[in-house]
């Protein structure tokens, strides 16, 4: 049985669109009311001196304003990177497509999109900041058509298309629209913007007063959801949803991540993440369990519990179907279609292609060769001369000088957890020896753990050997020990073209800031920072772009963008090494002061038109603190 969707008079949705019209009503009518003031004063000026102050008076105050407004309430949207999918190639899903739109209400959309991300949305480029509507575009990520069945695509489809439902009011698709593009508009307003305290005071008003209507179309687009897809589906979708974007997540972070940055890519991106959809249900179970995520600020859907509650007697369902038809059904050749998306959201840039297992060796690999040069570079600080790896620590270690080092290093530890990090690095670096003179190699597991392993999949233990050659009196027995495992303490790892090129982890980015006066963009790296040459103003949209594109290419260990060695204008890498300490101030615009060992010195200021990469503040205040602490 289905539940009819109330009549409405229209009244909510009017008086929701009407609030929207009054903000950029509101911004525009301050940017005249500082106009009508200038021109107040200069009547009172006598001719001449009205005369000579009218138009910097006039640039300075309403020109600021009116420059600051239309920066305000441009929408700015960010197309994810996709594949379209036509009526041809997927007729299955436009048909279902349709059906949710006529379910809704609504026209069906301009586009499918297939993209990377756990998500099914509804993209409408607005015109006017949002008072005409546009061209709509739909976004079905592949981790939905890998995890979902059909029902429940159905559901999200529906629910998503019913945002624009006129069934509470011929205004209420303009009111929805409205409210998504306060949500984009008010959070990008700067804090030195002159027209951001107006629009920020009324913003928050609109969305105290629009809160009823805007958690009414919500439960409205669940009922649609519901209504064609069935309670069970929509139930299902809204359980589920975050759950799935909280796996791909770990998918990034715990497999993708770690091989990036290494400088290799997986040859089927979306298979891995299947693999790791089965291998780690339960995971996925603990993340349907999970308490959901407070509400944003601009969030205006009701509580989850509030939801279920209005599905739970929505429908009355048979028995579920034993097999359920994969949402994937609906789109032939997905696989085909998964490695096409996988070209565009996941391009190479000159990082090496390889299968899983060769992309986590080669993952890990980095990550430990990252550690070890990390401690054999402070070792060398101590000993005064290079210590580049096992066959030196054992030498060190022999002649008893490994002790007193460490010691040094670890000055604030016991001399009992002393013992264990001297054991800890030996046992490391002859890991890294094993692997690179080929007698040792990773085993890896969906699961989620992976080990280093004897070339034929034996156990490889080096525990013992590598307690016994932290004792100067042992070490003898140790190399005995190593040599029977057929590892080379002094074995090296293979330099070439074939060797993988390994990023450093970019942190974030700021736009449009001036070093040393001079207009730069700033990538901040694990290591240190990358200056980039500024692109003139006439470029500013480019600039964030390129940045980004840079960020997501990946940074050389030596500081050089990996996609761009040859940056317009140039790069310039500066090492934290080579800071010797850093300090931030705030005196209207926000500026930071980072002085070099050699005596030189880098300062970075805000500009008006300074923006970042999500999180490059604080990356960059981050970076700032830490050097100052350390230093």
């Amino acid at each position: 049985m289905t539940t009819e969707v109330g009549v409405h008079d229209g009244s909510h949705s009017r008086s929701s669109a009407v609030r929207f019209a009054g903000f950029l009503l509101v911004a525009w009518l301050q940017v005249v009311a500082t106009l009508l003031a200038v021109l107040l004063v200069l009547s009172l000026l006598p001719g001449a001196a009205a005369l000579r102050l009218a138009v910097p008076l006039v640039i300075a105050t309403s020109g600021l304003l009116w420059w600051a407004t239309v920066r305000a309430l441009r929408l700015r949207r960010a197309t994810p990177a996709g594949v379209p999918v036509t009526r041809k190639d997927a007729p299955a899903l436009w048909s279902m497509i349709d059906e949710a739109a006529t379910a809704a209400g609504v026209r069906p959309p301009d586009a499918v999109t297939v993209v990377a991300g756990a998500t099914v949305t509804l993209a409408e480029y607005a015109r006017l900041a949002g008072l005409l509507g546009g061209r709509r575009e739909l976004f079905v990520g592949m981790p939905v058509l890998l995890a979902w069945d059909e029902a429940w695509l159905r559901a999200a489809v529906a629910h998503e298309l019913a945002h624009g439902t006129p069934k509470l009011g011929r205004f209420a698709p303009m009111a929805y629209r409205g409210r998504a593009a306060l949500a984009r508009i008010v959070p990008r307003i700067p804090r030195r913007s002159p027209a951001g305290p107006v629009l920020r005071a009324y913003a928050r008003w609109y969305v105290k007063a629009d809160a009823p209507f805007a958690r009414e179309q919500e439960l409205v687009a669940d009922r649609i959801a519901a209504e064609f897809a069935g309670g069970r589906a929509a139930t299902g979708v809204l359980r589920d949803a975050p759950a799935l974007e909280g796996l791909q997540q770990l998918f990034h972070a715990e497999y993708l991540s770690p091989g990036w940055q290494a400088g290799v890519v997986p040859d089927d991106v979306f298979g891995g993440f299947l693999r790791v959809l089965a291998a780690r249900a339960d995971d996925l179970a603990l993340l349907r369990a999970a308490e959901p995520e407070p509400a944003g600020e601009w969030d205006h859907h009701p509580p989850l519990p509030e939801r279920l509650a209005a599905l739970a007697d929505l429908t009355v369902e048979g028995p579920e179907r034993a097999e359920p038809a994969a949402a994937g059904d609906l789109l032939p050749e997905l696989p085909s279609l998964g490695r096409a998306l996988q070209a565009v959201a996941f391009p190479p840039a000159g990082r090496t292609v390889t299968g899983w297992d060769d992309f986590f060796g080669a993952a890990r690999l980095a990550e430990m060769e990252r550690e070890a040069d990390a401690s054999l570079r402070a070792i060398s600080r101590v000993a005064g001369s290079p210590v580049t790896g096992a066959a030196d620590v054992l030498d060190l270690a022999a002649d008893g000088r490994l002790r007193k080092i460490a010691e040094t290093v670890f000055d604030d530890l016991p001399a009992e957890e002393t013992s264990a990090r001297i054991a800890e690095l030996i046992a490391l670096l002859l890991a890294l020896a094993a692997l690179h003179g080929g007698v040792a190699r990773w085993r890896h597991s969906w699961m989620g753990t992976a080990e280093v392993v004897a070339a034929d999949g034996a156990h490889l233990d080096l525990t013992v050997a590598a307690e016994l050659a932290g004792d100067p009196a042992t070490v003898g027995e140790a190399r005995e020990r190593i040599a029977a495992m057929g590892i080379d303490p002094a074995a090296a790892a293979p330099v070439g073209e074939g060797r993988p090129q390994p990023r450093v982890p970019v942190i974030g980015g700021v736009v449009n800031v001036l070093v040393d006066g001079v207009r730069s963009d700033l990538l901040i790296v694990e290591t240190g920072l990358v200056l980039v040459a500024g692109l003139p103003r006439s470029r500013n949209g480019e600039a964030k772009r390129r940045l980004s594109r840079l960020a997501t290419d990946g940074v050389l260990a030596d500081g050089t963008p990996a996609g761009e060695p040859s940056v317009e204008g140039g790069s310039r890498f500066v090492p934290f090494t080579d800071l010797a300490g850093a300090s931030a101030t705030r005196n209207g615009r926000r500026s930071w002061a980072m002085d070099l060992r050699d005596g030189g010195s880098i300062n970075v200021r805000t500009a008006l038109d300074s923006d970042e990469l999500p999180g490059g503040w604080t990356a960059l205040d981050d970076a700032v603190a830490f050097l100052t602490s350390t230093r």
